[in-house]
């Protein structure tokens, strides 16, 4: 699948980051932008964007509310290096801290926002802009906000927001790609001038194909991580990914040399991927928190009690 308009964007760092606490050291974020960009990717996300100051008695690791600083310690000098890119949440970001773009070293920042919060989120975007920024709209849970809000989210991201791309987001893991299929139409009626981006996650390992199903619906901004690494059951992975768009200038081979050197040995601290717990919870529409918390207790393999229990919630 070819098609020289996409754009693939690593999020490694900042959605692998909530499965450590965003506690990466320098060297390791250095490795994994150096090996993603002899790789070919076009974005490197390394954390988020947020003040510290919005967290009080929160304990994370430097990716949580990245400073400039370490942004440079981690990328600069490397060559031909992907263009970087931060997160941001509707409401945790000191504006007046933020330098303009041709004084920073990231170049895009991503707005991540639920349906209701798209007045700030659009606002806080331009004002990124503002700056010098490139800038996307995260549009979150579009499985559960995916009623008429959606549209009119949709319709005044296009009208009032100055983004690159307006991304539809599987936040839990439990769309198909018949769902996919029907939102990437549906988007496209509402956002005309801009690109559609996708971010998927793998709770019923349908990441891939999600991706791949937005792609044939004309969407060019997509989102992947090595070997999966995200929140809960992860995401697209970069290595299928990047073989699948059959685009000469990625070189999977780089991504390979990273989850041989750096990602096996990090898969045995920290839990991600296809789990059964996450998988329940993707199928039910059910946000991840409570497949998380049940693996860290005595029932976390007592897959059926879990089934049962977010069963009756939804039910109650």
């Amino acid at each position: 699948m070819y098609r020289e308009q996409i754009k693939v964007l690593d999020c490694t760092i900042r959605d692998g980051g909530l499965v450590n606490a965003h506690d990466f050291s320098v060297d390791f974020v250095r490795r994994v932008y150096q090996g993603v960009s002899a790789a070919g990717v076009d974005y490197f996300e390394i954390g988020y964007k947020n003040s510290p100051e919005f967290f009080p008695g929160a304990k994370f690791g430097p990716w949580k509310c990245c400073t400039d600083q370490d942004i440079r310690l981690a990328t600069e000098g490397v060559d031909n290096g992907a263009k970087v890119s931060v997160m941001v949440d509707v409401g945790r970001v000191d504006m007046d801290s933020i330098r303009p773009a041709s004084e920073s070293p990231y170049h895009m920042v991503r707005v991540a926002s639920y349906v209701k919060g798209i007045d700030k989120a659009i606002a806080m975007e331009n004002r990124f802009s503002d700056l010098g920024y490139e800038t996307t709209i995260n549009i979150m849970a579009i499985s559960r906000d995916a009623g008429p809000q959606l549209d009119e989210a949709m319709d005044q991201c296009e009208r009032e927001s100055r983004s690159l791309a307006i991304y539809l987001v599987d936040s839990f893991g439990s769309l198909y790609q018949e769902d996919i299929e029907k939102l990437v139409r549906r988007a496209r009626q509402w956002i005309r001038t801009k690109e559609l981006g996708f971010h998927g996650h793998n709770n019923q390992q349908l990441a891939f194909s999600n991706t791949i199903e937005a792609i044939m619906g004309g969407v060019n901004f997509l989102d992947a991580t090595v070997y999966g690494m995200g929140r809960a059951a992860g995401n697209c992975t970069l290595e299928l990914l990047l073989g699948f768009l059959k685009n000469p200038r990625y070189d999977v081979r780089h991504v390979l040399d990273l989850i041989a050197n750096d990602f096996l040995e990090l898969r045995k601290q920290h839990e991600w991927g296809y789990i059964l717990p996450h998988m329940i919870a993707g199928q039910l529409g059910m946000h991840p928190q409570d497949a998380l918390d049940v693996r860290k207790g005595s029932e976390r393999d007592d897959y059926r009690a879990f089934h049962d229990r977010m069963t009756a919630l939804l039910s109650a």
